[in-house]
């Protein structure tokens, strides 16, 4: 099967989501990166749930987005600390947000897909989580400074 690149856009955005959402899963419960990933691909990828099913991801992006973002957590998170105003270090953001901005960390480390790319798509993920809240213009503004730090040539 072939797909379009409309639907490898898609399938990568999920990924995105699913990444966020493995490593809040992490962070919750004593289980490694490599459980987390098998009950991802498992279970959640391409699940029904309620009759809604949920979009494939695209599985060699989100295993990439997570390894990356538990290898390189250290780095990632004096990068997201650098771009937070001094009194709100990583530690004391929602775990939602620290998920979101470790796998956006890890992308924005490890990936040839342009910043902005990166900004915009988890940007989306933060409004998918938080709805109604001001923390996609949060997102924006500490992910653009995250990208300007990692990858100054691209701006």
């Amino acid at each position: 099967m072939t797909l379009s690149g409309n639907q490898k856009r898609k399938m990568r955005s999920a990924a995105r989501l699913y990444a966020v959402q493995a490593l809040f899963q992490m962070e919750h419960s004593s289980q490694t990166v490599d459980q987390v990933r098998r009950e991802f691909l498992d279970h959640r990828f391409g699940a029904t749930y309620d009759g809604v099913e949920l979009m494939d991801g695209d599985l060699e992006h989100f295993a990439r987005v997570i390894d990356s973002a538990v290898n390189y957590q250290a780095p990632i998170d004096q990068a997201t600390d650098r771009a937070l105003v001094a009194k709100w270090p990583i530690a004391r953001l929602d775990p939602t947000l620290r998920a979101l901005f470790r796998a956006a960390g890890a992308e924005l480390r490890d990936s040839s897909t342009p910043p902005k790319v990166v900004i915009v798509e988890y940007v989306d993920v933060a409004q998918a989580f938080f709805p109604d809240g001001k923390e996609t213009k949060f997102v924006n503004a500490v992910l653009d400074h995250m990208a300007r730090e990692a990858r100054p040539d691209a701006f």
